[in-house]
């Protein structure tokens, strides 16, 4: 199993509405990034989990767990051009972007901040508080989702 950590705005899509989406599962549609949708298309596998971060948000910080329930494939919104995400260099013969399937595990009992992130021993190569990184598709190594878990007070 690897694991990952996807990052969301809140106030596009929150943790809360993939826990009320119908079986709590949605597909991780719109990255635009061709280093993110290299890690959807090649490395991301059903029954991976993946940290639920919320990114431009005050504060921002892990809100919960989901696993990856649909491996990469096409991503459909860059091919509607009444799409947010529409790309209209995509062409569904050779698609440029992927998406995975997610399905919600469990809300963090409060939020896992990014201050308490950066204080936390053991976390300080995280890709996530590396200078710079601003990838809505990043991996977390074995030993960090358990450290992290832990201190959010759920099974790792």
């Amino acid at each position: 199993m690897n694991f990952w950590l996807l990052k969301s705005e809140p106030e596009v899509f929150a943790f809360a509405d993939l826990m009320r989406a119908p079986k709590r599962t949605t597909h991780w549609d719109g990255v635009r990034n061709y280093q993110a949708r290299n890690t959807l298309r090649d490395l991301m596998r059903v029954g991976d989990r993946a940290f639920f971060y919320h990114s431009s948000a005050d504060p921002t910080g892990i809100a919960g767990i989901c696993e990856i329930v649909k491996s990469g494939y096409p991503d459909h919104t860059a091919f509607d051009p009444k799409d947010d995400h529409f790309d209209p260099k995509s062409d569904p013969a050779a698609p440029t972007w992927y998406m995975v399937d997610v399905r919600a595990v469990v809300a963090l009992p409060q939020l896992l901040t990014l201050a308490e992130l950066k204080a936390t021993k053991g976390l300080e190569k995280m890709v996530l508080l590396q200078r710079g990184s601003r990838l809505s598709v990043q991996p977390v190594t074995a030993k960090e989702w358990a450290i992290i878990c832990k201190k959010a007070g759920v099974p790792a």
